[in-house]
């Protein structure tokens, strides 16, 4: 073969970049190359180096994912049920804010995901036997509202795909998007938008005041100035009713949105089973 038909064949197979593979694992073969005992910052360097154009705030939100011990991991779709931490993506344990080690439970303990009686979860150290996961199908909330606004925050935490296709929740260093602390008081949820804008929300679980319009109008105010730079910044109120004062309040005010949320239970059919013949 002549050496044009050696090149006409090579451009006729063009090489193809392989998929990249999922953040967490990112994640952990960051933690691999750095000896497994590094730092977030050190990780989302490593990965950003290998992986450029991999979201931070991505990188963020998965170590706190696969970090056993940190308390806001329960907020991502990933930790949404009562279990163990022996699974895949549970192989980081955080000594001090901001550092990282491999999670070793005969030198750190058995830690768990654990559901309390008002269907909250939270991290905790556990016992060994193992704990028992929660009904698929159960009810978590009853009558046409949430019982209390931290319900309705927890439950939207955790399907971010409700309010919008593509949301994250963000992440600042070793914080979260939920109860996000700022000078103008707590931000219910604060994510980012597909397009890496920020989404302010703010929730009422029954009918939101007056009031919310100039409360997230502040947040988005803040958020702008201190944490969004040359990005996007937008406002949502969620209630279970808004009210005509809040719609027209909001009428002219192009980056802040209201919507009401309302709730379904659906039930399913259980075939009978005939008692057994004694």
């Amino acid at each position: 073969m002549n050496r044009d038909a050696t090149l006409e064949t090579d451009l006729s197979h063009p090489m193809t970049t392989p998929p990249k593979p999922a953040v967490w694992k990112m994640v952990k073969e960051a933690v691999e190359n750095l000896k497994g005992s590094t730092t977030n910052v050190a990780v989302r360097d490593w990965i950003l180096a290998k992986y450029p154009g991999t979201r931070t705030n991505t990188i963020a939100c998965q170590i706190m994912v696969c970090t056993v011990n940190h308390a806001s991991r329960v907020h991502f779709s990933e930790n949404s049920k009562p279990r163990q931490a022996s699974g895949p993506q549970d192989f980081l344990f955080r000594p001090a804010k901001g550092e990282l080690v491999w999670f070793d439970p005969a030198k750190h303990g058995e830690w768990e995901i654990s559901e309390g009686e008002d269907r909250t979860l939270t991290v905790r150290q556990c016992r060994r036997e193992p704990i028992t996961p929660a009904v698929p199908g159960t009810a978590q909330f009853g009558g046409t509202a949430f019982a209390a606004e931290n319900h309705l925050r927890d439950y939207l935490a955790k399907n971010l795909s409700v309010i919008e296709d593509g949301l994250e929740l963000f992440s600042d260093s070793d914080r979260d998007g939920v109860e996000f602390v700022t000078e103008m008081g707590r931000i219910d949820i604060l994510a980012v938008d597909k397009e890496g804008g920020l989404l302010v929300v703010e929730l009422k679980v029954e009918s939101g005041p007056d009031q919310v319009c100039g409360q997230i109008m502040r947040y988005v105010g803040w958020v702008k100035r201190h944490i969004a730079g040359p990005r996007p910044v937008r406002g949502l109120i969620i209630a279970n009713h808004i009210s005509n004062r809040i719609r027209y309040a909001l009428a002219d005010v192009p980056n802040v949105s209201a919507r009401e949320y309302e709730l379904n239970i659906r039930l399913r059919l259980i075939a009978h089973v005939d008692a057994p013949i004694p």
